[in-house]
Formats: C-alpha cells, sequence, structure tokens
C-alpha cells in the first residue's frame, strides 16, 4: 500500500517532503515488524540441518538486491523518470504478496506451559528476560557489535578515495561494492557451511577475519599515503590490494550472519523467537549506523588509515575477550544447540 502511494504521489506531482518522510515512515515500521517474523518463521519451514543453506540464500539474495537495485532504480529514474521507478516498485511488490499467500499455516506455538501469549509489552519484557539467561544467543549479539562498531570503515570510503587512493565518488563506490562482491561471493560458495558443527567458533573466526581484513585494509591505505604522487596523477596502485582485502572482509561478515542467525534460529523457542529476531534487527540495523560514527570520528582525528587500521585491530581483541569470557559459545555444537 505504501510502494503505490508512492507512486500515485509521484503521478500526481503533489511534491511534499512531509509526505514523503511519513511514506518512508510507514514502509520502515512495516519492514519492522515484517522482517523478524519473516526470519522467525524459517525454522518451521525448512529441518535443523538446512538452516544454514537458508540463512546462506536469505544473504545472498538480500546482498544481491542491495547491490543491484539501487542501479536498476537509477536506470529506470534516468531513462522514464521517478513515476516510472515508483510503479515498477509497486508492480514488484506482487510477486512477493504471491510467495507469501504460498506460504502453508503457520500459528505460533504453544510455549512449555501450553499457553499461547498475546503479544505486548508483557512480551517484549519476557522476550528480554529470556534473552538475559542464556549466554550462547547473547554472544550472537555481542561479537557482531564488536565488528561493526570497531571496524566498520564505510563511513571513510569518500574520503579515501579523494585524498588516499583517488579516483574520487568512483573509488568510493568500487569500495562499497567490494564488500558486497565479497558477500555475494561467499553466498554462492555456501555450500560446505550445512557441515560446519561449531558454528559459536565459526562465528568467532570469522569476525576475527573481518577484523584482520579491515586492518588490512588500514595498511593497505598507509602504504597508499606514502605515493601520494601517484594518487594525485589517477589511482594508487594500492586500490586493487584495498578492493581485495574488502572483499574478503564482506565474505567474513556474509558467513558471519549464517551462523549468527542459524543458532538464534535453532537455540531460540518458536514462542519467543520473533521477539528475539527483532533485537537482530535491531543490532544489525543499528551496529553499522555507531561503526559510522566511530570510524568517521576516527578518521577526523587520526586519519583514514590509521582509523581503519586500529578498527580492525580493536575489532580482533574484541572478538577474542569475548570468546575467551563466554567459552561455551566456542564449544556450541549444532547437533546439540544450546541458548
Amino acid at each position: 500500500m505504501v510502494s503505490l502511494a508512492t507512486a500515485a504521489q509521484a503521478w500526481l506531482d503533489v511534491r511534499s517532503v512531509p509526505l514523503l518522510y511519513a511514506l518512508v515512515a510507514l514502509q520502515s515500521a512495516a519492514f519492522a515488524v515484517n522482517n523478524p517474523a519473516r526470519a522467525a518463521i524459517v525454522p518451521s519451514l525448512v529441518s535443523r540441518q538446512n538452516l544454514p543453506a537458508a540463512n546462506a540464500l536469505h544473504t545472498l539474495s538480500f546482498t544481491i538486491g542491495a547491490a543491484v537495485g539501487p542501479a536498476l532504480g537509477g536506470f529506470v529514474v534516468g531513462r522514464w523518470g521517478v513515476e516510472a521507478a515508483y510503479t515498477v516498485d509497486a508492480v514488484t511488490y506482487l510477486f512477493a504478496l504471491w510467495g507469501v499467500f504460498g506460504l502453508p499455516p503457520m500459528p505460533p506455538e504453544p510455549t512449555a506451559d501450553g499457553v499461547r501469549r498475546r503479544a505486548g509489552l508483557a512480551s517484549v519484557v519476557e522476550g528480554l528476560r529470556f534473552l538475559g539467561g542464556r549466554p550462547n544467543i547473547r554472544m550472537t549479539f555481542f561479537v557482531d557489535m564488536a565488528a561493526m562498531f570497531f571496524a566498520m570503515p564505510r563511513a571513510l570510503f569518500p574520503a579515501i578515495g579523494v585524498v588516499v587512493l583517488g579516483g574520487g565518488a568512483t573509488t568510493a563506490g568500487a569500495l562499497v561494492s567490494a564488500i558486497a562482491g565479497g558477500s555475494i561471493l561467499a553466498g554462492l560458495l555456501s555450500g560446505p557451511l550445512g557441515t560446519v558443527r561449531r558454528q559459536g567458533l565459526a562465528v568467532v573466526a570469522c569476525v576475527v577475519g573481518w577484523g584482520l581484513s579491515v586492518a588490512a585494509f588500514g595498511a593497505c591505505l598507509l602504504a597508499a599515503g606514502g605515493t601520494a604522487g601517484v594518487t594525485r596523477a589517477g589511482v594508487s596502485p594500492w586500490l586493487w590490494p584495498a578492493l581485495g582485502c574488502l572483499v574478503v572482509a564482506g565474505a567474513m561478515d556474509a558467513v558471519s550472519a549464517v551462523f549468527r542467525q542459524t543458532i538464534l534460529q535453532a537455540a531460540t523457542p518458536d514462542a519467543l523467537r520473533g521477539r528475539l529476531q527483532g533485537v537482530f534487527i535491531v543490532v544489525v540495523a543499528g551496529g553499522p549506523r555507531v561503526g559510522d560514527l566511530v570510524s568517521g570520528t576516527s578518521g577526523d582525528v587520526f586519519g583514514e588509515a590509521a582509523a581503519a587500521c586500529a578498527g580492525g585491530l580493536v575489532c580482533v581483541a574484541a572478538a577474542l575477550l569475548l570468546a575467551r569470557v563466554q567459552p561455551r559459545f566456542v564449544r556450541y555444537d549444532a547437533r546439540h544447540p544450546e541458548p
């Protein structure tokens, strides 16, 4: 309905900024309800053994959509205008609705005491109370926050394209695409993930890999700083190693997301899964925003290269510290999921 309304206001040439803000807010609210519910029903659709494959497919489709969608949208806007782009958006939603109507009925399962609790503030508190006593599930959030808070270099990309590697906006776009490319590559090669049993250890290893990749990216920037003349003349030769580091980082992040989501789904009872998926969305959506603030501030104070390098190393230290504090998470076995 929001997509239809957005198309309608474009065709009617309403030109109301408050209306656009309201439509975006409504769409975001719908996403905030839809996404946790969509993730929470996956264990009802596939077996536990197939959860990593299902989550890898979800990560792959989301990444491709995030990478290809804006490009297609820009092409349609440039060729036929925003009215056509919004109309295409509304029409393609019909395919999503067709998919939803094809799902089987999935009412909430009763809790251990046989009672189906109604949604409300009390149920949210119940979900948070459950999370407080489940260290393995908490760790899936903590390790992701360590990666996103300390080692998210995205806010540095525009400045890196101008003053470090050269190439301006084109380089900044390539750096963003490199992370997405690594995620897509990991999704395409994700078949063996279903055989991994020590999924907690895999998450920690991926977060460490993310941190090391970002630190190596920062090292490439430090090396490029020593070839400033080449940078001013065009694009630094260190661009390609820097892109390679970000491809590896994107792959590490994608694999970590698959296992974090799988642990959350497998170790959480059906009655509480949607609420904890809501927490998962808050962490996934909010963590990178905090990381943008941290890396941007660090870049202003210490420079882009030092900020990326130090942030990656701090991420590695934080992940190893969390693993030491919570060894149960490292021993987590997918065959016997424990929250």
